[in-house]
C-alpha cells in the first residue's frame, strides 16, 4: 500500500465517522451551565488583571519616580524655589 493510497483510505474513514455520528441526547442543567459561565469570567478577569498589572507598573514606577524628584528636600532646585 502507498502513502496516497492510505492516506486515502484514512480520510474516507475519518469522513465516514465524522458523517455517521449521532448528535448526542444530553441535558447540561442551568447549575452545570452558570458554573462553567462563572469559571469562564473568572478566568477572563484574572487574565485581563495581570495583564492590567504588567502593562500599568511601569507607568505607576514612573510617576513615583517623578514625584520623588519634585519632593525630594535634598535636591537643590526644590529648595531655591521656595
Amino acid at each position: 500500500m502507498t502513502y496516497k493510497t492510505a492516506y486515502k483510505t484514512a480520510i474516507f474513514f475519518l469522513a465516514t465517522l465524522f458523517v455517521a455520528v449521532h448528535p448526542a441526547a444530553a441535558y447540561v442543567g442551568p447549575g452545570a451551565g452558570l458554573s462553567l459561565l462563572g469559571a469562564l469570567w473568572g478566568l477572563l478577569l484574572a487574565v485581563a488583571a495581570a495583564l492590567g498589572f504588567i502593562i500599568l507598573w511601569p507607568l505607576r514606577r514612573m510617576r513615583q519616580r517623578a514625584r520623588a524628584r519634585v519632593n525630594d528636600p535634598m535636591d537643590d532646585l526644590s529648595q531655591n524655589r521656595k
